[in-house]
């Protein structure tokens, strides 16, 4: 035995022959606490016996035949290994027909004369003692026969259908068939019930062996071989059982325990047979070992209560079957010891910021002591949200930073004392490649410079090395390296290559690389840009869990530098065919280190950019299937709400294939009521996004959370959301509905609001259901449609617009939930009061004669109340459109028809007429209509003769008659002549600007286009000059959008046949004079013309084409005497533009039933600027007539 170990020596060479020595050895090793032993150490001596023997004959056989060469070599140990070889040492060939087995002979399927030899010799090659037996040669002839008889397949080994082959456990199991026939038999492999293991089957000599290495009790079953040639096939099944010498499920641990503590030693083994267990203690089979109180045996664990010191020993577990055993020592150690830490004392850790750090704290004691880590003099215990607390004592700081600097103390406690110690820890920023070298592409014979500048804490020592093909630099003086550089000169091809700057400290380390392409010098034809070509060549490496490292080698950049790498993954596992953006790299590196997501099937690709563009992605790499793991993140959009009163539904949106980090995702629900002690029920649902939770009580508020699992574990633990299980109506109806009538369209309603409870759901508003039941002025009842108006959230008033005056109006009010509605209020009843009225609905003047006119009107179609009367106001307008005295007359309410007696003959009038309630006044409607010109031709008087000119110039009585889009604005002016006004309007209440239009010539009224229907607006009429002046506002609203009553005259069929016979008549005229004249003779319209000068026929003038004598504009002088045509008929070519429309309530004139023209006005009225160029005035269609007739 070897001094001071326990290692036994035997010299064989000089101490006697080995077989001396052989036999079995055991160690065993004593102190006073107990006794350990080693397994059996079995010693034998190799041995190499010779050949017997034995005299072989020659064989002879006809070609075709099948033939064994048996070798049975001697016994050895350990066995030899077979070979067939000549007389000159060389292997004999061997192929499908001839093949040795792996019992040594030599087998042929068939034989060929080629076969013929003397020195078919088998050899023994015994490694443990370098030797080699040799058989005696066998000597074999084959005969040529005319026709080999083909023949099918049978075996040569093994025999018959079936045999049996027993391997043990994790062994290599080999399985044979050799089959002879002609043509040669192929052999092919099966296993009944299974598939042959992919990665552990191994073929041998041409297919005849099966090898399954490691193999295991799942490896038992029935194989088949299979030979097959043209003629037919045959098969063999080898039953295989796997049996198992004794391997461990659980070996006995070593047990330190302090007195009084309790403990357990576990010995579990597992074979084919089962193992049988049995305990030793100290080398002594525990059953005639001395007895111990604290021990207890039960099968294969032994139970210790209450140890005390005396119960310290080595327990030896041994697991025995007929293959086998195996021997473990387990040491139960009973020590009362206190706390010891092993860690020196102020040991200082030094750690790169953002790394982890890892403080050691290795520790000794009995019983086991606890451990604690504090940061600082004074700091409080370091706990695991931060910081990770390892069981061998080690304090990790998953990732430190600089404020994580500072003394740390160790404390470890058991019942027997303390111990501490205290370490340091210094936070280094790390190292980091300021400015990399970039790739470049030089001409030969040029130079070439890579930059790398290193940024590093300049408390480490830092060195930069330069590599080339990751080796060192060449010894080459054209290498040159300072500071932040490498300067290559003179380059040659040699030098193309990937040079590396490595910037190394005592604590960390970086890299960046450069590709150095060499060129030719030689002159070039003017490049071609180009977008470069795809990235190739690309490699996966490093691979772990959850990164891999892609490197590639760029494609031409085409004369545009490559800028940078755009990286794409494709998930071949959950969504084929679409490729992802994975990450971009600088266009100098050639490798990415890439973050990988668990349970993926990833497979890259690379496209490089330039200036140009972006090139076609590379092939794909090789794919990477990533490890499953648990899910890092849980479902989102998590909402519970109840589409029943008495349901939940649970709805979240589910991970994608992608986020399930691993096969059988699932989730788990949870759900409790927010305000009960209940505990949280739980379901586990399918890869759903919804879970309906029925049987709850309606509108309760419910925790809910929703988390991922899959088979490898759950996802970390999910947020609680609130949601609520489903609302139904609600219960009871608002109290206390109070109605203020504001005005008489504006009403306001309040009400109680509803006990929340009664709401049963989320409280959406209340809604107003308020309807028009009777008219105050028709008292009778008809239905209306029900209106509604909903105030949001809890108010409790709400104002009703839009209300008809002197109206009967009934409502109700409702609470309104995610549900619907509540029950309804008690009905409430208000009443409007009266409003103005709106304009009556019609005026029209008929039975025109010398002094009176006749009005008839329809009442307003919303009186708004009880009407009291009308007002009727009219003013004449003279020659130069200027308005005469306004009359005022007030006319009873239950009248349509009146009649103006007294009035001026051949006078245009104008008439405001309008309805009043108590309430007042309301629209007005305006017309204008002539009285008749009377027969002895007498000139009516100036209306405005011998009024006297204001001192003060004002402008008065401003009015507006209104229509659905137009609006004729009149008003009185006292003061100096030929002043010039402009109106000014816009919409009622806004901040617009006001709209100008100018009022050509002096007249004194004007009508605006282009309003908008049902609409207030403002106006007021001022005078242009320095002394400009305004006057007072009046408000008038546009009728409602309704279908004009107007006829366009343009567009009547008769008024078009009118304009065409007339036309006619006009040409025919023309033809009769032209004939005439040509004559020389006076036709007999122009005799009649020149003898009756008839005061309504005027002729043309060909200069002016004014008719007769009436001047032009500029003249102002009267009309010849005698002349019935009125003044205001004058036509003037500057004024012609204005149309008939322009002269009426509107756009468009109006004719009575009869035909005549109502409202027409043919006098001079000046265009407004919005109606382009002033050119001639049109006349009349009475004036038309009157000069044709």
């Amino acid at each position: 035995m070897k001094p001071g170990t326990g290692t036994l020596i035997i010299n064989i060479m000089s101490e006697g022959k080995a077989e001396t020595y052989e036999g079995v050895y055991q160690c065993t090793a004593r102190n006073e606490r107990g006794a350990a032993v080693s397994n059996n150490i079995v010693v034998r001596p190799s041995r190499s016996p010779l050949w017997t023997k034995e005299k072989l004959e020659p064989i002879t056989l006809q070609s075709g035949q099948s033939l064994v060469l048996p070798c049975r070599p001697p016994i050895g140990l350990p066995p030899p290994i077979i070979f067939w070889m000549d007389n000159s040492f060389q292997r004999l060939p061997q192929s499908e027909r001839v093949s040795q087995g792996l019992n040594g002979d030599l087998y042929f399927s068939n034989v060929l004369p080629e076969d013929t030899r003397e020195d078919y010799i088998c050899y023994a090659r015994f490694n443990h003692t370098q030797t080699i037996q040799q058989k005696q040669p066998i000597s074999v002839k084959v005969i040529s026969a005319k026709s080999s008889r083909e023949r099918p397949p049978t075996f040569l080994t093994p025999e018959g259908n079936a045999s049996n082959k027993e391997e043990l456990r994790g062994n290599v199991l080999s399985l044979e068939c050799i089959a002879e026939g002609l043509p040669t038999p192929i052999i092919y492999w099966a296993k009944e019930d299974g598939m042959l293991p992919k990665n552990r089957t191994v073929y041998k000599n041409f297919e005849k062996t099966l090898q399954i290495i490691h193999v295991s009790e799942a490896d038992s079953g029935n194989y088949q071989c299979i030979a097959k040639n043209a003629l037919g096939a045959i098969h063999h099944t080898i039953s295989v059982r796997v049996k198992a010498a004794p391997y461990w499920i659980t070996a006995p641990q070593n047990l330190v325990l302090s007195p009084g503590e309790d403990g357990t030693l576990i010995c579990r083994a597992n074979g084919n047979p089962k193992p049988r267990i049995s305990w030793l203690t100290n080398g002594v089979p525990i059953e005639i070992a001395p007895d111990d109180p604290s021990r207890k045996i039960d099968g294969d664990t032994i139970i210790f209560s209450n140890v005390q010191e005396r119960s310290s020993a080595v327990y030896q577990c041994n697991a025995s079957n007929e293959y086998g055993y195996l021997l473990a020592n387990a040491f139960v150690n009973v020590l009362a010891e206190p706390p010891r830490i092993l860690t020196p004392a102020n040991t200082l850790y030094q750690v790169i910021a953002n790394r982890p750090a890892l403080l050691d704290c290795a520790f000794f004691g009995s019983p086991l002591p606890t451990i604690e880590w504090f940061k600082g003099a004074k700091g409080s215990a370091l706990h695991e949200d931060i910081y990770v607390l390892h069981e061998n004592g080690t304090l990790e700081i998953p990732v430190a930073q600089k404020d994580s600097t500072g003394t740390y103390t160790c404390v470890a406690r058991n019942k027997l004392g303390m111990a501490k110690n205290e370490v340091h820890l210094e936070i280094k920023d790390p190292t980091w490649i300021v400015k990399q070298p970039e790739y470049a592409v030089v001409q030969r014979g040029s130079m070439v410079s890579f930059e790398c500048k290193v940024k590093h804490d300049h408390t480490l020592s830092l060195t930069v090395l330069w590599l080339k093909d990751n080796r060192e630099l060449p010894s080459d003086e054209r290498f040159t390296v300072d500071k932040d550089h490498l300067v290559v000169a003179d380059v040659s091809d040699d030098d193309s290559g990937t040079y590396t700057c490595v910037a190394n400290t005592t604590l960390d380390s970086v890299s960046a690389s450069a590709v150095l392409s060499v060129v030719a010098p030689t002159p070039t034809p003017a490049p071609v840009y180009d977008v470069p070509n795809p990235p190739f060549d690309l490699e996966l490496t490093d691979q772990l869990d959850k990164s891999v490292q892609l490197s590639w080698t760029p494609g031409d950049d085409n004369n545009s530098p490559i800028t940078k790498f755009i990286i794409e993954y494709e998930d071949a596992m959950h969504k084929p065919g679409l490729w992802h953006h994975q990450t971009e790299v600088s266009g100098t590196q050639t490798t990415a280190q890439l973050k990988l997501s668990p349970y993926v099937n990833y497979s890259f690709r690379v496209m490089a950019v330039n200036s140009i563009g972006k090139s076609l992605p590379s092939e794909a790499s090789e794919q990477y299937l990533t490890k499953a793991s648990e899910p890092d993140k849980n479902p989102t959009a998590v909402e519970g709400l109840g589409s029943e009163p008495d349901n939940l539904v649970i709805t979240w949106k589910p991970l994608n294939g992608f986020e399930s980090n691993g096969p059988g995702l699932q989730y788990k629900v949870s759900w409790r009521q927010k305000d009960g002690d209940d505990e949280w029920t739980s379901v586990v649902v399918a890869n759903v996004s919804k879970y309906i939770v029925s049987g709850t009580p309606t509108f309760v508020p419910y925790l809910i959370k929703v988390q991922a699992l899959n088979d490898m574990g759950f996802a970390p633990e999910p947020a609680v959301v609130m949601g609520h299980s489903g609302e139904d109506l609600p219960m009871v109806a608002p109290g206390n509905v109070r109605v203020n009538v504001v005005n008489s369209t504006l009403a306001e309603v309040h009400w109680d609001p509803v006990p929340l409870k009664s709401i049963r759901g989320h409280l959406q508003g209340y809604r107003i259901y308020y309807w028009k039941t009777q008219s105050s002025s028709k008292r009778n009842r008809r239905h209306i449609e029900k209106k509604i108006l909903t105030f949001q959230g809890s108010k409790t008033h709400g104002m009703l617009p839009g209300l008809e005056p002197f109206s009967h109006y009934t409502l109700n009010v409702r609470v309104v939930n995610g549900k619907g509605e509540g029950p309804a209020s008690p009905d409430r009843v208000f009443n409007t009061p009266e409003g103005v009225p709106s304009a009556p609905s019609s005026l029209k003047i008929v039975n025109p004669t010398l002094d009176s006119l006749t009005l008839e009107w329809d009442p307003p179609s919303h009186p708004n109340g009880i009407l009291t009367e009308y007002t009727l106001k009219y003013q004449p307008i003279n020659s130069t459109h200027e308005l005469g005295p306004l009359v005022d007359l007030k006319i009873p309410a239950n009248k349509t028809r009146w009649t103006l007696k007294n009035l001026n003959f051949s006078t245009r009038y104008k008439f405001y007429f309008y309805a009043q309630t108590s309430a007042g006044s309301g629209s007005q409607i305006t017309e204008e209509a002539v009285t008749t010109v009377d027969e002895a031709g007498i000139l009516p008087p100036d209306v405005g003769a011998g009024k006297v000119q204001a001192v003060n110039p004002r402008i008065s009585n401003l009015t507006a008659a209104a229509a659905e889009t137009y609006a004729n604005i009149s008003w009185e002016y006292e003061g100096p002549e030929h002043v010039n006004f402009y109106v000014e309007y816009g919409v009622a209440g806004s901040k617009e600007e006001w709209r100008k239009e100018i009022v050509n010539g002096s007249r004194s009224f004007f009508g605006l286009k282009g309003l908008m229907p049902g609409t207030a607006y403002k106006v007021r009429v001022g005078a242009v000059g320095d002394s400009g002046f305004v006057s007072s506002e009046d408000v008038f609203e546009t009728g409602p959008a309704m279908a004009s009553r107007q006829v366009d005259i343009a567009t009547q069929g008769w008024f078009i046949g009118l304009m065409c016979a007339v036309a006619l008549l006009i040409l025919i005229l023309l033809i009769v004079c032209f004939i005439r004249r040509n004559k020389g003779g006076k036709y007999p319209v122009k005799e009649k013309e020149d003898a009756h000068a008839d005061p309504e026929i005027q002729p043309m003038k060909e200069d002016d084409g004014t008719f007769g004598e009436y001047s032009d504009a500029e003249d102002h002088k009267p009309l010849k005497k005698g002349s019935r045509t009125p003044s205001d008929r004058t036509v003037k070519k500057e004024d012609s533009d204005d149309s008939l429309v322009d002269y009426g309530e509107g756009v468009n004139g109006q004719f009575n039933e009869d035909g005549s023209f109502i409202g027409q006005y043919s006098g001079k009225k000046e265009k407004e600027p919005a109606e382009g160029n002033e050119s001639s005035e049109a006349p009349s269609p009475v004036n038309a007539m009157n000069s044709f007739v």
